[in-house]
């Protein structure tokens, strides 16, 4: 049984909602509208219901912008709103009807945000997965694009969320992949986001999903303008605990031709994480013991001599999460990997995305035009 008891603990509230601020940022949110939200709760349990409400508040200015015709005003605050309710699901809630509900709205907001920001956006999903397909809006952008005879194709990176995250929270890594003409798959994976419920999260099961992801972007018709995608130039970006997933992939689907993962972990050590963090990965993987076990298999050094293509690590030097330690270690595993590390970047480096975001998206542009 998962013990949720630290939710209300004194002073539990503030602390989360100061830590989280930075990775707020990085997904989006205003720091003043998140500030008005947060600052009140005097408890976490308070948490998933201040979240929504936010959300809800933009959803309705959504509705009211597009029953006006203002097409992308909608269109912008319905993607606030996935951002809000995927906020609201950071915390292991002991309410799991809840957190379901909340992981349908926050895809439910996304879907309405791309029907109207970008039509060409396409669902995709199947067993263990479902995401969103985004290409780049003008086919002449320069960056990864390929011209053949068939007309453009597009590479394509698979975004890979992690413990507690879902394919709404990194809007800035899509867009920036976006507008240097890489194709993006966000998806979420067994035991994250919309797949959460009926699903656990497991290293050799979602690197499957993974799997089955990219045999459904080979399905892919190409668009009346001519576009396809390069399904020979794949690269996966994992973030945070889906930095690892991530890894899996890339070193056992010959498909993947090249990685970037931010703040990955390299080890876990489940006696030395914090109750937030044995809480989550309990309610992820299915229960405190399959998670201890997820934990104790974690080893990025056993991946090492499967990664044989470009790599990237993103690291920060602030990022310190008890019982974690940190993927730049697998540096001197791979003298082939490159390293891109900001002295005061957080985990996720939420606190510095001009030091480490337009860099990481030229890399995987530039290198998926080489590979």
């Amino acid at each position: 049984m998962t013990d949720l008891s630290f939710l209300s603990a004194p002073g539990m509230a503030a602390g989360f909602a100061a830590e989280t601020r930075p990775r707020a940022h990085g997904a989006g949110v205003d720091l003043y509208e998140y500030d008005r939200v947060t600052a009140p709760l005097e408890s976490l349990l308070q948490w998933p219901d201040a979240c929504r409400e936010a959300a809800l508040r933009h959803r309705a200015a959504a509705e009211r912008a597009e029953g006006r015709g203002r097409t992308r005003t909608a269109g912008e605050r319905h993607r606030l709103a996935a951002r809000w309710f995927h906020l609201a699901g950071l915390v292991p809630d002991p309410d799991r009807a809840r957190a379901a509900e909340l992981a349908r709205e926050a895809d439910r907001s996304m879907e309405q945000s791309l029907a109207l920001l970008e039509p060409q956006a396409r669902r995709l999903s199947g067993d263990g997965f479902a995401g969103w397909l985004r290409t780049p809006a003008d086919a002449s952008t320069p960056g990864g694009v390929h011209a053949d005879a068939n007309g453009k194709r597009f590479p394509v990176a698979v975004v890979i969320p992690g413990m507690d995250s879902a394919k709404e929270e990194f809007h800035a890594v899509a867009d920036a992949l976006l507008a240097r003409g890489v194709a993006v798959l966000a998806i979420d994976g067994p035991g994250q986001g919309v797949m959460g419920a009926g699903t656990v999260l497991d290293a050799t099961g979602h690197r499957s999903a993974v799997a089955r992801a990219l045999d459904a972007l080979a399905e892919v018709d190409p668009a009346a303008d001519g576009w396809g995608l390069d399904l020979g130039r794949i690269a996966v970006v994992g973030l945070s605990l889906g930095g690892y997933l991530a890894a899996t992939v890339a070193a056992h689907d010959p498909r993947v031709r090249a990685a970037v993962l931010v703040s990955g972990p390299y080890r876990l050590d489940w006696d030395g994480f914090v109750p937030f963090v044995t809480a989550t990965l309990g309610l992820r993987c299915g229960s405190p013991e399959a998670a201890r076990d997820f934990a104790d298999r974690l080893d990025l050094a056993a991946l090492a001599p499967q990664l044989r293509g470009p790599l990237l690590l993103v690291e920060g030097g602030d990022d310190r999460i008890p019982g974690m330690t940190n993927a730049e270690a697998l540096a001197a595993d791979l003298p082939h990997a490159e390293v891109l590390h900001v002295p005061y970047g957080n985990h996720l480096l939420g606190n510095a995305l001009a030091d480490w975001l337009p860099d990481t998206a030229d890399w995987l542009a530039e290198t998926l035009r080489t590979v």
